[in-house]
């Protein structure tokens, strides 16, 4: 069980198969997030060991608020092959849109000679965190339908009579 719920974390390779309308400019790999799957806790691998705690808390808090950076190194160690000479820290932000958003532009960066890799860390969320996240989800869902059906056009008799 304990490979398994590290195995996500691991880096995959770009995806070279794509079609080139598909491809953009830079290769990505191809990963599909769930709702459960995305979280405001961030594991951040590749951070080079020089003592860059306080450098990443400072990059990191300019994408928005940070409840927490941690170094959990020899946690990880135990659990999966890290790169040597780095540190694997994990990161909570107050909000899911702000660790999203650190994902995104950070992930695959270069941090003072390190290449960053970021994935979300939901296995640290307490079921509090995970229920939150379920329906602030589910009120942003509803939000998107009764917005789309104020913008929709009402549809004139006669088409519907036709049909």
């Amino acid at each position: 069980m304990e490979a398994s719920s590290s195995a996500h974390h691991k880096r995959l390779e770009y995806c070279a198969t794509r079609l080139p309308y598909r491809q953009g400019r830079e290769l990505k790999a191809v990963k599909v997030y769930t709702v459960a799957s995305e979280s405001r806790h961030l594991l951040i691998f590749g951070v080079p060991k020089i003592n860059l705690q306080t450098n990443l808390k400072t990059k990191l808090q300019g994408f928005g608020k940070l409840q927490s950076c941690i170094c959990i190194t020899s946690e990880m160690a135990s659990k999966m092959e890290l790169e040597a000479f780095t540190d694997v820290f994990a990161v909570k932000f107050e909000r899911l849109e702000v660790a999203r958003r650190a994902k995104k532009v950070l992930d695959a960066r270069q941090f003072y000679g390190g290449i960053l890799h970021i994935s979300y860390a939901p296995e640290r969320e307490s079921i509090e965190e995970l229920r939150d996240k379920m329906l602030q989800r589910r009120q942003e869902v509803a939000l998107r339908i009764r917005r789309n059906q104020r913008d929709e056009p009402p549809v004139p008799k006669k088409s519907r009579e036709a049909k």
